[in-house]
């Protein structure tokens, strides 16, 4: 979610020792590697996962649980594909643009949803959605001068928001209710704080980026743009 995609990390370095589904792999280098069928299986959990939320009209606490137990699903396999990618450096370009998009709809489909729902505010459902897609244009801005590293406070708010989502597709009520309120409130608060902090780093990234090129093409080792 924040940083560079799960399926793209790990270079093109040599396998983990002992891992001999991981030399294969790399050696493949093929589409059809185990972090990508993790993460094509969590592109396919989000019809499923909003099937199963929107059973009966969405209030059937049966229907509900299946719904969460997919969430769950793709929320897990989102660390595993992470940890094989990087692992096994089971890297291709498919794996470069299906991973983020798999992430943030997971997401978004339980967000909407709930919000149709009548479960969760919409501006609440708004804020994230608002960050989650604003930090992907903020990736493209600032490419060519560098990557922004997935920071401890995304890791934090990407735990935040999976638990937060969870909690409000159960049906719960009593005092685990009123908990799943002040989990969403930090998933929000989170959201927003490091949505600011990597506003700040891109603008830094950036002007570090234009300073060196300027540096170059005054050094005649760079045409200036």
């Amino acid at each position: 979610m924040t940083g560079a995609p799960a399926s793209a990390a790990g270079g093109t370095g040599r396998p983990a020792p002992g891992g001999k589904l991981g030399a294969a792999a790399v050696n493949q280098a093929s589409l059809w590697n185990i972090a990508n069928i993790l993460t094509m299986v969590r592109l396919v959990l989000v019809p499923a996962f909003v099937v199963l939320l929107l059973q009966d009209g969405g209030y059937d606490p049966a229907w509900r649980a299946w719904a969460w137990a997919a969430f769950a699903v793709a929320m897990i396999t989102d660390i595993f594909d992470g940890h094989l990618a990087r692992a096994y450096n089971l890297v291709t370009d498919f794996g470069k643009i299906a991973d983020p998009i798999a992430d943030k709809a997971i997401m978004a489909a339980g967000l909407i949803c709930l919000s149709a729902l009548g479960d969760l505010p919409w501006w609440v459902t708004g804020v994230i959605l608002f960050r989650e897609l604003g930090i992907t244009a903020m990736r493209f801005w600032v490419i060519r001068h560098g990557v922004i590293p997935a920071s401890r406070g995304g890791k934090m708010k990407t735990l935040a928001q999976g638990t937060a989502v969870g909690m409000y597709v159960l049906a719960l009520t009593g005092p685990l209710a009123t908990l799943r309120f002040w989990v969403m409130a930090v998933a929000v608060v989170l959201t927003v704080v490091t949505g600011l902090d990597y506003v700040r780093q891109a603008v830094v990234l950036r002007r570090q980026g234009l300073a060196a090129e300027r540096a170059r093409a005054r050094s005649g080792t760079e045409p200036a743009r």
